[in-house]
Parts: C-alpha cells; structure tokens; sequence
C-alpha cells in the first residue's frame, strides 16, 4: 500500500509528465493539426502488457485508448530484444492504430536495466501519400489508396537514428518538410519524458512510483465496478447510423446491445453492418477506445487508465465493420468513432438518464484542399470543422465545440489564412442548427472558403448529412450536415450527401459547410419561454423555430409567451 498523500502527489507528478510530453509537441510542430488544433497525445503504458497507466489532459482521449494496442504491438513484435534508447516508429491502422495519418512513436523507459514502462507520442500528419491529399479518401476501396503504411520498426537502435526509415517516411509525403518536423517533435517529447521520469525515479524509487501506478489501476476498476453496480441489470439496445460507404449511397447500422449483469457490463456490437468497401471501417483497437472514451463523458470521475474496462466485456466480431481487417480502408475512422459515441449515449438514456447528453453534431467534417503555389510548391489544406454539443442534465450544449472523441481544437482562421491561399468568407454559428430540447442543443457553424490561387482540387469526408443527431428524453434531433461547393454554373450539392472527391475550383470560387448542432435534452415544451426569447436575441433561434420547436411566441416586447 501507499499513503494518500504521496499517491496524491505521484498522481500529478505523473499526469504532468504526459502534459508536458504534449505541450513540447505542441509548440514544436510544423503543421497547424497538430500546433494549433492538438491533434496528438502522449502517455505512460505498462511495461508487460502495454495497458494505459497515465494519460496527458491535453491530448486526444482516442489516441490515449487506441495507444495501448499500439505498445502491445511492439511488444509482441520486439518483445526482449528491446534496448535503452530503442524507438520504434508505425502508422499501421491495424497493429493499434486508428489510421494513416496518425504516426506513432513508442519508447521502452528502463530502469535498473529491465523496461519499467513505455512512453508513446502519436499526432496526426498532414500527408502521408495515398490518392488524396490530406488522406481522407471517401471511395478509396483499400488501405493501399489511403497513403504509405509503416508496419512498427526502429527508428533508432540504441539511440543511432536509422536515416533510411526516415527517408522512405519522407519520400512519401507531399508535404516532407511538415513531415519532418512533426516527426523531430515527437522525438523530443520523448526525449523529455524519458528525462522527467529519470528525476521522478530518482526522487521515489521505482518500487514506490511502480506501486502507484498499480494503485491508480485498481481504484480505477473498483470504481467503475461500483458504478455499474448502481446501474439496473438488463440487456437494453439502440442502434444508430451512418450516412454510407462513399460509394453505395446506403445507410450502415451502428447497433449495441448493452448488457449489466451485477458489477459487469457486455456491449455487443455483432448486429453492426458488415465490413464496408468504402473507408468508414475501424479496426477493433479503436472500437474499444471509443467506448473508452465514452465512458469517461458518462463517468467523469473515475481515473483514466485501463481500470476502466476491467469490468467490460466486448464483443466485435470479425463480420462487422467495428472489427475490420487490413487491407479493408479506414481513413474515416473519425466518423465512426463518433457513432459510437452517439449510441452509448443514447442505450444510457434507458439506462441512467440523469447523466445521458443529446447526441453531438457526429462528424469532424474532414476538408482537404490542395494545388500549387505559383512557383510550383504543393500546398494542402486539411483540416476539421467543429458542431453542436448536445443539451444535457446541467444545461444547453456547448456551440461550436470539437468532437467529443477528443480535445482538439478547431484551427483558427487566422492561422489557416496565413497558410494557406485561401480566405474565409464566412466564420459564424448556424441559427436554429440546435435539437429543441429543455436543454438546447448547443449550435453547429457555417464556414465559407473563397479561393485565392488560380486552381485547387477539393474533397470532403463527412457525416451525418442524412441522419441527424439525437436528442434524448423527448428532445428534438439537430439540423444536419449540408455542403456546397461553387461552380461556374452556380452552387452544387454531392450526390452522398457528406463526402465528395475532386471537385475543381477556380480563383473566386467557394465552398460552404454547414455543420450539425446537437440533439436536445429532455421536451422543449418545458424550456423556460425567457430562455427562448433570448435564444431568438441572441439570433440562435428564429423566432418561427421557437413557435414551432418550443411552442413559444415572442412578442413585440422582445418576451417568450406559451402559444
């Protein structure tokens, strides 16, 4: 056992390891999805069997969960031929990744001459070969169109770099530079973690650290064995959906069935459609990290570590798109992570409702846009839009949030602008794109791109322009996605609804997304009609959307009257 006290203080000593591993990362990378959206994490994993130990808070909760699949990779591939200074390098979405434009780097940390435990860093590059640039691929059929994958192999050998991976990552990229200094600041950021944990070590002991992060473990499980104790015993089922495959303009089902029996839940996701052609498949790694991440929006104070899933059991079979096999395409793994997310909420509102939310806006919305500066040099421009979060049991959700699979942050226009040759003509919240609910759906965005260069090629990869986010107890779905991109002939919308590849632009012309708010939270009949009057101030909602979604006139007086 240890004391309170010092479990309290290695607790922050080791979480501060991780947030520091992040911010290094943060300010030393070349491209604007990992510098200024945080689209990267960092964390400490267990020596033996890679579970997650300690997770940084600014970094990408997905990555966090997926990242423990990833260590046991190496393991199971290097077991005890590792050595000090070993760093191994992959994006293979299948050896616990997500997909390819996320790179990893995992470290052996030793001590006493044995592995005391793993340091990783993943962030999302922003080309890494493949059809489209930017890699979010909507019709790609396989992995091999979607960019280069790098099974896990040495970077460094006992600390010697190995130039030849580095070149063969770099010869694959359209964007090498940005590569290159994406891939240096994850090297550093375990460079400082190795050197943070030599301090910590030296101060404690690694006896006493070691019964820490043990510790921390066990309090996670029990905890959450104690939570689902309180939970009903029963099997109860939802079922959500995505829009389509890129290819065939059909719905794929995302179904749970959720099973509490005593202190142990299942969550069986074997009526899920099956494998798709196009790239919204995920490996099982990323399954279990979006529950992972989901559980922890439900149960805030349980510690995030493997704890956490001690008590569950998945089932996710081989037959289904939740469990793809290489070389089925992945790229839009965002997209499905977040459907997840959305039918865990949903099964908890028959299970707990006081702590479900209405379903977020569901899809980053993943926009690339390429060309050529006038002296030849490639430029691409990918990024993702934020939404609406939904309403929930404290109050309305947050307007124009990022997705809740993670912590990232939308890049700001200003950074966007300075990099890139193109200007945003419109930057604002979507009036009435929240689910009416007691508790509103916090209110998607409108984004408008003008294009400043002579030509560029557009594609977009989103969701939920044909399935709108919940609500939950009686609250109001969200508005959905809608897309339109500028021709000379005028505006145009994609025939899939949320994902287009090459569409031609021109010097002047622009593209528009509109992205979903969130569902609502319990009947808009019983919203406060003052608080709807304001919403209408505020011009979050119309005033013929409070008459019609909250039963609300607004009179001349500017005051919500029951109609």
């Amino acid at each position: 056992m240890i004391d309170p006290v010092t479990l309290a203080v290695l607790k922050g000593r080791l979480e501060q390891i991780a947030d520091e591993m992040d911010a290094t990362l943060f300010r030393s990378a070349f491209n604007p999805i990992i510098a200024e959206a945080h689209d990267a994490c960092h964390g400490l994993y267990h020596a033996e069997t890679g579970e997650t130990l300690i997770q940084g808070k600014s970094g990408l909760p997905i990555f966090v969960g997926v990242m423990s699949f990833a260590v046991r990779a190496v393991i199971a591939r290097y077991g005890a031929s590792v050595r000090a200074g070993d760093v191994f390098i992959f994006n293979d979405p299948y050896a616990g990744g997500t997909h390819l434009s996320d790179f990893r780097l995992v470290r052996p940390y030793f001590h006493d001459g044995a592995v005391f435990c793993w340091l990783a860093s993943v962030g999302h590059w922003s080309d890494v070969g493949g059809n489209v640039p930017g890699n979010y691929n909507p019709v790609a059929t396989e992995s091999f169109q979607e960019g280069m994958l790098i099974p896990p192999v040495r970077l460094f050998a006992a600390g010697e770099l190995s130039q030849d991976v580095v070149d063969i990552v770099l010869a694959n990229s359209r964007l090498p530079q940005s590569a290159w200094g994406d891939l240096n600041g994850q090297i550093n950021a375990l460079d400082l973690g190795v050197r943070r944990l030599d301090a910590l070590l030296a101060e404690y002991g690694g006896g006493t650290v070691a019964t820490a992060m043990a510790e921390l473990r066990e309090r996670a499980a029990q905890m959450m064995r104690s939570h689902i104790r309180d939970l009903p015993d029963g099997t109860y089922s939802v079922e959500d959906f995505l829009d389509n495959d890129g290819h065939r303009d059909e719905p794929l089902r995302i179904a749970l069935d959720l099973t509490i029996q005593g202190e142990r839940m299942t969550w069986d996701f074997s009526r899920t459609s099956p494998p798709c052609a196009g790239p919204v498949n995920i490996a099982y790694a990323t399954t279990v990290a979006s529950c992972y991440v989901a559980l922890k929006h439900l149960f805030r104070d349980v510690p995030a570590n493997a704890g956490v899933l001690d008590p569950i059991d998945f089932v996710v079979p081989e037959t289904t798109l939740l469990n793809a096999q290489a070389p089925k395409p992945v790229c839009g793994y965002t997209e499905t992570v977040l459907r997840i997310v959305d039918v865990v909420f949903s099964v908890f509102e028959r299970i707990k409702p006081e702590i479900t939310n209405g379903n977020a806006y569901g899809t980053i919305n993943a926009l690339s846009v390429a060309g050529h500066r006038p002296d030849g040099r490639r430029w691409v421009l990918f990024s993702f839009f934020g939404g609406g979060h939904g309403g929930n049991p404290e109050g309305d959700g947050l307007n124009h949030g990022n997705a809740p699979i993670s912590t990232a942050t939308i890049p700001p226009v200003e950074i966007l602008e300075a990099a890139y040759p193109v200007r945003f003509t419109q930057w604002a919240l979507r009036p009435d794109s929240g689910g009416p609910g007691r508790h509103r759906g916090g209110l998607g965005a409108v984004y408008e791109i003008e294009l400043l260069e002579d030509r560029a090629e557009a594609f977009l990869f989103g969701e939920r322009a044909r399935f709108a986010p919940k609500g939950v107890l009686g609250g109001a779905e969200a508005r959905p996605t809608r897309f339109q991109y500028e021709q000379d002939d005028g505006w145009h919308e994609p025939a899939m609804g949320s994902k287009m590849v090459g569409i031609a632009l021109r010097r002047g012309q622009r593209l528009r997304l509109e992205t979903p708010g969130g569902g609502g939270w319990g009947d808009p009949r019983e919203r406060d009609p003052a608080k709807v009057a304001r919403d209408v101030r505020l011009g979050y909602v119309s005033p013929e959307a409070a008459r019609e979604g909250y039963g609300v006139e607004i009179g001349p007086d500017g005051q919500g009257r029951r109609a």
